[in-house]
């Protein structure tokens, strides 16, 4: 596990160095600690192995064991990059979704990377803290970014060693060609960077250069796998065609969710609400994720066709689930930063407005207010949130869920969202469906009614 000891360290650069590097001779599993799909994408790319999501608060510890060794079972070397700085989790408490948690439920090996600027023996006192603070947490290694050279590094690293006592595996220097541009969701997708090879080859250069890969190796020889779990046992449902929007505007899925959706009986037809003008013939329900629909809204209104056909089948009932940028591209509309407004699908009257201040972010437990395509009354499953949008003009729906925003125990601000129609649901939360196995099965139970439904009307 690659851990910063704050956010901004470097740890994204990193990791994906040593990815990128280790690709080249061995399977690498990679992992992104938290609820992010940036950075992910990002790892998917680089490996050509899907990024799975490690997440403490979303999921419980069996479950998170369990997805961790089913997922590396064929892979050489699984690379874990964490989030945010080492102990920094939901709240504040240091086994609440933080990287040091998950190292310590998964019993894996860490490195630390910290920033060099500005010091020398400090770092050891950087270091001790962070070995003290929890000495559950096995720090094995420390990588020192923004380093100014070779003398540089060698003070940091014999001060390191010599009052900690553990290795330092190396560094990279201070390199502006290879930081990464930024939006409002953190990094940019990789489809939008320009070079994004190019920046990659000179980072895995400067890997190779000043990394001792070797000795990064055999701290990663130290795991031990955790046993004596219990596993989730999904059961086959029904066979039933899934539709997925998957492109530049539509991309931010758990690839558990999709593989779990699929172990349920679900064939997942993928699809791009940019550039085709027609839903995948035959299916039973739509999945809409998050994304930048924002970013290509003039490109989603422009297929006119699709937005009429997806507004057309929410009274046919088809389940339709639209998630975050789903929501968005479900309404009537999206008016940008700029003004500009943009049609969408219409399948439920209001209008998403953009924003330049954050309306959401973090953790929170969903309940549902009533029964929809996602389950019955009452049930609960915990989410994330984060968007620079609102809804507004909307009027008179019903909505299905109850949002409570929770703290270090305590529910610090509720609210209701879940758009209902018929048997369309649109709502902002990302859900981890391993965080409530009934949730997906529900979502494949409600496809399956529409495929018996459909088929007798045919007879």
């Amino acid at each position: 596990m690659l851990a910063g000891t704050h956010s901004g360290v470097g740890k994204t650069t990193i990791s994906m160095g040593i990815m990128h590097v280790l690709t080249r001779f061995m399977h690498v599993q990679p992992y992104k600690v938290g609820p992010d799909y940036i950075d992910p994408a990002f790892h998917t790319h680089i490996t050509g192995r899907h990024c799975r999501n490690l997440d403490g608060w979303l999921l419980e510890e069996d479950t998170l064991k369990y997805l961790f060794l089913k997922n590396g079972s064929l892979a050489e070397i699984c690379v874990i990059e964490g989030v945010m700085g080492l102990y920094d989790g939901a709240g504040t408490g240091k086994d609440q979704g933080s990287t040091a948690h998950i190292a310590k439920i998964l019993n894996v090996p860490v490195v630390l990377v910290l920033d060099g600027k500005g010091m020398a023996a400090s770092a050891a006192a950087m270091v001790l803290g962070y070995q003290q603070y929890d000495p559950m947490v096995k720090i094995r290694g420390v990588i020192i970014n923004n380093v100014k050279g070779e003398n540089h590094y060698r003070l940091l690293k014999e001060a390191v060693e010599r009052d900690t006592g553990v290795k330092v595996v190396g560094y990279l220097p201070a390199n502006e060609e290879i930081r990464l541009p930024s939006r409002h969701l953190g990094l940019v997708p990789r489809g939008e960077i320009e070079e994004l090879q190019q920046k990659l080859e000179r980072l895995g250069d400067m890997v190779r250069a000043t990394i001792d890969l070797q000795a990064f190796l055999r701290i990663a020889g130290e795991y031990t796998p955790p046993f004596g779990f219990s596993r989730p046992t999904p059961e086959k449902i029904a066979e039933v065609r899934l539709a997925v929007a998957y492109d530049q505007a539509f991309n931010f899925y758990y690839r558990d969710n999709l593989d779990l959706l699929e172990e349920l009986g679900a064939e997942l037809v993928f699809f791009s609400p940019m550039e085709e003008e027609k839903l995948p013939g035959n299916i039973d329900g739509l999945l809409l994720g998050g994304g930048f629909p924002e970013v290509f809204a003039r490109e989603l209104e422009a297929n006119v066709a699709l937005r009429k056909e997806i507004g057309a089948r929410i009274p046919e009932e088809l389940p339709v689930y639209g998630e975050c940028g789903g929501l968005m591209y479900l309404s009537g509309g999206i008016v940008d930063n700029q003004g500009d407004f943009f049609a969408m699908t219409g399948a439920f009257p209001g209008t998403v407005k953009m924003t330049k201040r954050l309306q959401r972010f973090g953790y929170v437990e969903v309940e549902l207010q009533s029964g929809n395509i996602l389950g019955k009354k009452g049930e609960r499953v915990r989410a994330h949130e984060f968007h620079h949008s609102l809804l507004v003009d909307e009027g008179g729906h019903e909505y299905s869920f109850r949002v409570k925003k929770i703290r270090d125990g305590e529910v610090t601000a509720t609210w209701e969202c879940g758009i209902k129609r018929m048997n369309m649901l649109a709502s902002y939360p990302h859900l981890h469906f391993y965080a409530n196995l009934s949730v997906p099965s529900s979502l494949v139970y409600k496809c399956r009614e529409y495929k018996q439904r459909r088929s007798a009307e045919k007879r």
